[in-house]
């Protein structure tokens, strides 16, 4: 059972009244007629509207945007069938400034960073709340603070800074390079959260100690591969990352699926998420909620003897594995391939059922006119990759249920991730999940340490991490033989660990333009968007609503003025 605090989303409107919905955990309350001036300075005003800051994560993670934000144009998936903002994979003319996609995550991360400076500001002014309680509070709109211009510089670069409330229409804006923004802000935010922040919170999902030391870890190493790098940041890395690993109560889960069991999303391994709740998101109160159980998936519903149904989920088939993805794993000591996709759909509708016709009763591979197969048996499989040559045409013909090998995929039949199936949805038509998306777990935090160290030219440190990664997945009786050795590390082989630990949980696009490869690996293996990728994609335009409404014009990214 989740206990989930209620996060507010408060809203300044136009005549100065505060709006407060709970975005996530409680019925939703409107509070109108109270001055925001006068609510903000009270002990519940700025509780509310700590619980306000937390909200700006939720249009944007687990949602459409995000996923594709940073899914999307990389190696590791590229684009199915149905859906819009393809530009985006495609790296052609829709990636642009006018894309919703694009100024719609500028927006609500500038709207988080007002909402956590108006809470900073205006706590000067509070009484009633000890000050080691209000500094507690603070360290958590600091470490999301953080996290939202952290998101900003890694998509936009030189971005605008202010470390004040906006109140009313601003028209002019400046261009703070990166350098600054995280000396300025994600820096400093960040130690003072780490700080300020206790180990664990009584409300589950609030920022945390070690999420603030991961937090910053992940700044680190990605500054440190800049023309603006620190000495020592990989090395800061490593100790932050050694302090999250060592010195809290994570452990990593024995069994990789256990990170996907809906009922077990609290678990040891879990250092922070963004928190969905199911009565929120059943009712609609909460509009968000998890849709990571739509893009993945293909087509199904439409197969002999299958409908869509809430089991195997509404398929929307925005997001296609790559064949570079598919045939990361070696099956034979790896499970984690075959924990992470789903290969058996089973029959659910009986009016679809096939026969068997005459000329394959004549090949002797059934009885003509008898269905195939029942309800509850197997209708459609996909063996995954590496098993073409033990399901060749022959055998496909005389197997009752449809198979798709690696070689007959298409953008509307491809190997389906399980990770974010919520089979716990209202009905099969519910588009919004209750999973809460995690934005950082254990293993993340090995991998990082390894890339610190490999940084360092620890390679036998960097083996160590990644074995330990490699040997909670191991099939049983291939301990040994997944192990790798510190001839093996280098950053590509990093990489692929990440993809085979991480994959579709985004963090793609985030690494690959941290350690510089995008423009490499897009063009080796996303075979829509490696035709069209230049240099200059290694960040997102400005949105041109910001170009309109500054002043003079706002600059935008180079590249995508031509």
């Amino acid at each position: 059972m989740k206990l989930k605090h209620c996060i507010y989303a408060l809203l300044l409107t136009g005549a100065g009244t505060i709006t407060t919905s709970c975005d996530s955990y409680l019925e939703e309350e409107l509070i109108s007629g109270v001055s925001a001036a006068t609510y903000y300075p009270t002990v519940a005003g700025f509780e509310d509207a700590v619980k306000a800051t937390y909200s700006f994560m939720k249009p944007f993670y687990g949602v459409e945007r995000g996923f594709t934000m940073t899914i999307f144009g990389t190696d590791t998936y590229t684009n199915g069938a149905d859906g819009s903002y393809k530009g985006i994979n495609a790296y052609d003319g829709r990636l642009n400034g006018a894309d919703n996609f694009i100024q719609d995550t500028w927006s609500d991360l500038y709207r988080g960073i007002n909402q956590a400076n108006a809470v900073i500001n205006r706590s000067a002014d509070l009484e009633g709340l000890t000050e080691e309680d209000k500094t507690a509070r603070l360290a958590e709109v600091r470490f999301l603070r953080a996290l939202y211009y952290f998101d900003l510089v890694r998509f936009y670069g030189d971005v605008h800074l202010s470390l004040e409330e906006t109140e009313g229409v601003e028209i002019e804006a400046n261009r703070t390079p990166q350098a600054e923004i995280y000396k300025q802000a994600i820096v400093p935010d960040l130690e003072f959260a780490i700080n300020n922040l206790p180990a664990v919170q009584d409300d589950y999902g609030r920022a945390t100690k070690p999420a603030a030391e991961f937090l910053l870890a992940k700044a680190l190493m990605t500054r440190a591969y800049t023309a603006f790098s620190e000495s020592g940041d990989a090395a800061r890395a490593e100790s932050l990352m050694t302090n999250v690993i060592q010195n809290y109560d994570f452990q990593l889960l024995d069994d990789f699926s256990d990170l996907w069991d809906i009922n077990n999303e609290e678990n040891a391994e879990v250092i922070f998420t963004v928190q969905n709740s199911k009565s929120q998101v059943d009712e609609g109160i909460d509009g968000n909620g998890n849709r990571g159980h739509l893009y993945f998936l293909m087509e199904y519903d439409n197969l002999p003897g299958m409908t869509r149904d809430i089991t195997n989920g509404r398929p929307w088939k925005r997001f296609r594995p790559t064949a570079y993805t598919l045939n990361l794993w070696d099956r034979s000591v790896d499970s984690r391939y075959d924990k992470s996709f789903k290969h058996v759909w089973y029959a659910n509708n009986e009016s679809t059922i096939p026969t068997w016709s005459a000329a394959e009763a004549a090949a002797g591979y059934g009885t003509e006119g008898q269905p195939k197969f029942g309800l509850g048996d197997t209708a459609v499989f996909i063996p995954g990759p590496q098993m073409n040559d033990q399901w060749p045409q022959s055998r496909q013909a005389r197997t009752p249920y449809l198979v798709y090998t690696d070689d007959e995929y298409t953008e509307r039949k491809f190997p389906s991730l399980n990770k974010w199936i919520d089979p716990t949805r209202p009905n099969r038509q519910h588009t919004q999940g209750q999973r809460d998306f995690i934005l950082m777990r254990l293993a993340d935090a090995y991998l990082i340490r390894a890339e610190a160290r490999l940084m360092q030219n620890d390679m036998e440190g960097a083996a160590e991490d990644i074995n330990t990664i490699r040997l909670r997945s191991a099939v049983a009786g291939q301990e040994d033989e997944i192990m790798i050795d510190a001839s093996q590390v280098n950053l590509d082989f990093l990489l692929d660990e990440r993809a085979r630990e991480l994959v579709g949980e985004g963090h793609r696009w985030f690494d690959l333009t941290r350690t510089g490869t995008l423009i490499e690996r897009v063009k080796k293996y996303n075979p829509e968007g490696g035709p069209n990728i230049e240099t200059f994609h290694v960040l997102r335009p400005i949105p041109q609503d910001q170009i309109d409404r500054t002043l003079g014009g706002y600059p935008q990214n180079p590249g995508y003025n031509t």
